[in-house]
């Protein structure tokens, strides 16, 4: 799955293999099957996406920023 109607390329089907959280912002490690990439965003934002260990994610990257959207498995 990609998501299409974001205009950005590069995105990288995962799954959470760890989230620290803290105040205002948590890490999120995120296991792709070709390494781990760990991101960090607001806690609010890993609150508002109810993210767990071993959910499906895609890691959004721009030049600038990564961004998180959960997926399903078809």
């Amino acid at each position: 799955m990609t998501i299409r109607a974001i205009n950005t390329r590069n995105q990288f089907k995962g799954v959470v293999k760890r989230i620290k959280k803290g105040d205002v912002v948590s890490e999120v490690e995120i296991d792709t099957g070709i390494g781990v990439i760990t991101s960090v965003v607001t806690t609010s934002s890993v609150e508002d996406l109810d993210l767990k260990p071993g959910e499906d994610i895609i890691a959004l990257f721009k030049s600038t920023e990564v961004a998180l959207a959960k997926f399903s498995r078809v």
